[in-house]
């Protein structure tokens, strides 16, 4: 594999419009949160944020977010466009905690930084304290959060604005999100998509690795499969990033990958960085990471497998890899 440099070295902030802020409140939070999701909830406090997932009975996850404390109430964020359908599925089980509410924060906003000098302009001296994923401070009007570095060791950070009353840092460079995005793909941090809801068990997505999976939790739903295949060593197929070139768009999410004839995996999330090539996010199988690999449909795409910025060692431990 190659450490290629990313495109996505660029310092500043983004404005996250894509995303939504969910407001968890009232006597049942913390029970309905550790019954649902992937991670420990005692593990989310004023000083440590966690990524998480929600499952299906299946294992399958249909959704990725991080939970943030804000005093009792837990706050999470989620993709825009499937929020409706995942409070949808979660407030299923919501009924059963009486007096308990998840709503959306309409005017919450959530700012992505790029880069230690956004995070201070920011945050002041405090934003340096934060030297490990998942490390929070307070602002005057939110969270400042430490997040994955992208490839390159470029430090990443999400600034949470519940009130959404604080001024941007126009001082900065404004990014796209395509920029975002792309810095994302280069720290190896998936996120899902229509074409991706329910198609893999959180491990696939490597969560483990980004602090999403508390193994030694209690039950949650989809919890016996997302175990079983921790403990018993079944994970055959993981997430990967890779280069590509000769594509004039992003493979879409949710397009085969093959290699030869037969299906290796899927894309998951990809992003155009120059002009006829960018990086790219897939679940491939292990047996499949040395191959020759083609998009299906488009002979003229070529790829390269680049390394992630945190180890995979089930890929080491599976025979077939």
């Amino acid at each position: 594999m190659n450490n290629r440099p990313t495109t996505a070295n660029q310092h500043g902030y983004a404005v996250l419009e894509h995303r939504v802020m969910v407001r968890i409140s009232g006597p049942g939070t913390d029970k309905f949160v550790q019954g649902q999701f992937s991670q420990h909830v005692d593990d989310v406090t004023l000083q440590q944020s966690r990524r998480a997932a929600a499952s299906t009975p299946k294992g399958r996850a249909y959704c990725l977010t991080r939970l943030v404390r804000d005093q009792q109430d837990l706050l999470m964020d989620l993709d825009r466009e499937l929020s409706d359908a995942t409070l949808g599925q979660l407030k299923r089980y919501l009924m059963l905690f009486r007096g308990t509410r998840m709503d959306v924060v309409g005017q919450a906003r959530i700012i992505g930084l790029l880069g230690q000098e956004a995070a201070v302009t920011v945050a002041g001296d405090n934003a340096v304290k934060l030297g490990s994923p998942g490390d929070v401070v307070a602002t005057e009007n939110g969270y400042l959060i430490r997040i994955e570095d992208s490839a390159g060791s470029l430090p990443r950070y999400e600034w949470w604005l519940p009130e959404g009353s604080a001024e941007l840092p126009e001082a900065l460079p404004e990014l796209t999100i395509n920029d975002w995005n792309a810095a994302s793909i280069a720290a190896g941090v998936p996120w899902l998509t229509p074409a991706t809801v329910e198609a893999y068990v959180p491990q696939m997505l490597n969560l483990q690795h980004l602090q999403g999976v508390h193994f030694k939790k209690g039950c949650y739903t989809g919890q016996e499969v997302i175990a079983r295949m921790h403990f018993l060593g079944q994970l055959k197929k993981s997430l990967y990033r890779l280069a590509f070139t000769g594509c004039t768009q992003a493979p879409e999410a949710g397009s085969n990958l093959l290699a030869g004839d037969k299906k290796a995996g899927d894309v998951v999330n990809a992003v155009i960085t120059s002009d006829n090539g960018g990086e790219l996010l897939a679940v491939l199988r292990h047996d499949a990471d040395k191959s020759a690999l083609s998009l299906e449909g488009n002979d003229a795409c070529q790829f390269e497998v680049l390394d992630l910025p945190y180890p995979v060692p089930e890929r080491e431990a599976d025979p077939a890899s």
